[in-house]
């Protein structure tokens, strides 16, 4: 199947987001750098200008090596489509509105500039046929289309699972490192990479660095795992080539605001037996009056910390000693007990009784009841006189033991049992 998803213009200032769909032993040749535990085999050399070792021949070489690739199956994708396309098609908008294209050749942002000047140079993304489309793809037959802004949720979430590949680039230019992966957070706010530094450890201190290279400008074992008829993509920004299902934005001119927002440890993988990875999350806008706005945001949002709050009101406190556990201090103590009698008014007025479970259970119960296969690994889970035991995670396994205590008849009431947790 072909999917190049964009033409090839010139840009004095932008990147292109470049996509195609190239077999499965070319791609694992583009993205070998992925690997986290893989090692350069040339000595890493000090940049002079930065404070942390780069390998400068290792980047050198496999940045070319990668574009020429790309570059090369790109334009054979390109010639191919030549010979294919041209044919007349169909392409009816949401409100009905019918326009003629052409197959392989008309692409929804000639769509959008046919619409409006405005919708043209702010659309982000498409929809055909209910499948999110590049705004540079040709469309392959006839078809219905929808265009996205940065104001709706996909053009959102598709212009920051691009600026997460500007963050990668920067990462990899800037440090060197072996790049995983980097979604947008979905629904939410912004996007992270995933990325194996060895030794170096990022902090808020690597920011405007991060910052600077992401204003200028996937994985070998995820490949294997694919199957053989899926369609695999991978797109280029800059000297980065990257597995991504896509889609992205037409051009990183559209990201005018950038800026790195915090950096924590990840596992490749989510699986804390494999390679430590560092996080750094980004937040990115299409100009800078709106970022500017969402720092501020955050900045206020600082100030009404629980956390802080608990600490400046004498309400409350966190101990490393039992970490993750409030100590109630008097005051407190005093809002917790009234938050606990609403409850319990509650419980009342929706006609539910109050039973109270056991915190610690035989894993045989969290065996039956699932737990134990899906999520031992974050149970606290002991040894009590050679059997184990777990604290519970949740309630209803110590319920059904409450109605599995002795024998009840079909035609008896059904039980409206909760549980309120007493320190």
């Amino acid at each position: 199947m072909l999917c190049l998803a964009l033409r090839i213009r010139q840009f004095s200032q932008a990147r292109l987001f470049s996509s195609f769909s190239p077999s499965a032993s070319a791609l694992a040749t583009m993205v070998e750098t992925v690997e986290p535990k893989s090692k350069a085999k040339s000595k890493p050399t000090p940049n002079p200008s930065q404070s942390h070792p780069k390998d400068e021949a290792y980047l050198e070489s496999i940045k070319q090596k990668r574009i020429n690739l790309f570059e090369s199956i790109k334009n054979e994708q390109q010639l191919m489509r030549l010979n294919i396309g041209g044919d007349p098609i169909k392409v009816t908008l949401t409100d009905g509105t019918m326009k003629e294209g052409k197959k392989w050749v008309t692409t929804p942002l000639d769509i959008a500039k046919e619409i409006s000047k405005s919708l043209g140079s702010n659309a982000l993304i498409s929809q055909v046929n209910g499948v999110l489309w590049d705004m540079c793809r040709p469309l392959e037959g006839d078809c219905v289309i929808k265009l996205f802004t940065f104001e709706s949720d996909e053009g959102r979430d598709t212009f920051w699972h691009s600026s997460a590949h500007i963050l990668g680039q920067s990462l990899e230019m800037e440090y060197g490192c072996r790049l995983c992966i980097g979604p947008c957070t979905t629904r939410g706010e912004g996007f992270y990479y995933d990325a194996f530094y060895g030794d170096l450890g990022l902090n808020e201190d690597h920011f405007k660095e991060i910052e600077a290279g992401a204003i200028k400008a996937a994985a070998v074992e995820i490949i294997n795992e694919l199957p053989e008829d899926k369609t695999i993509t991978v797109y280029r920004c800059g000297p980065l080539v990257d597995l991504c299902r896509g889609p992205h934005i037409p051009n990183t001119s559209f990201v005018k605001a950038f800026a790195c927002l915090k950096a924590s440890s990840a596992y490749w993988r989510g699986k804390k037996e494999r390679e430590s990875l560092q996080r750094v999350y980004g937040i990115s806008y299409p100009d800078s009056k709106r970022l500017k706005e969402y720092l501020t945001k955050l900045e206020e949002a600082k100030k009404y910390d629980h956390r802080v709050l608990g600490l400046k009101q004498e309400l409350f406190f966190f101990q490393a000693l039992s970490p993750g556990s409030c100590f109630f201090l008097p005051h407190g103590t005093r809002i917790y007990n009234k938050l606990v009698e609403f409850i319990r008014a509650q419980y009342r007025a929706r006609g539910y009784e109050e039973v109270l479970t056991p915190n610690m259970y035989n894993m045989q119960l969290w065996e039956t009841s699932g737990h134990a296969a899906n999520y031992k690994e974050n149970m606290f889970v002991f040894e009590v006189e050679k059997q184990e035991f777990g604290l519970k995670p949740m309630n209803c396994p110590g319920h059904c033991l409450i109605f599995d205590h002795r024998v009840r008849s079909y035609r008896g009431e059904l039980l409206s049992h909760n549980l309120t947790f007493l320190g």
